[in-house]
């Protein structure tokens, strides 16, 4: 089970960080990701963490979101910097036991948490 928190209102340029609870399973084993939703729009993985530490990050968010793990506490993070209006979206965690990289890969995903950018 996967858990987001973290989310809320912001202003353009303001920063959050993204927090993914998990539970049940052996945390290290999976390689994990972090997905968004707008309304009318496809889900879209932003980033994603392998096993081994390698990451991956889609073009709109390079440079201003980041993603991290501490399998210790079983959490993974998503640090927002910069955000801009177009980052209203419903965020999501994911994990996956095959390749991170692949995005059809993860099969287990966490309710969302509401990010709101105003200008």
């Amino acid at each position: 089970q996967l858990v987001e928190s973290g989310g809320g209102s912001v202003h353009a340029g303001d920063s959050l960080r993204l927090s993914c609870a998990a539970s049940g399973r052996t945390f290290s084993n999976y390689a994990l990701a972090w997905f968004r939703q707008a309304p009318g729009k496809e889900r879209e993985m932003l980033a994603s963490l392998s096993r081994g530490g390698a990451t991956y990050y889609a073009v709109s968010v390079k440079g201003r979101f980041f993603i991290s793990r501490d399998n210790d506490q079983s959490v993974a993070y998503l640090h927002l910097n910069g955000l801009k209006p177009e980052d209203t979206a419903v965020y999501y965690c994911a994990a996956t036991l095959g390749q991170y990289l692949m995005m059809r890969s993860y099969n287990i995903f966490g309710p969302g948490t509401q990010v709101t950018v105003s200008s």
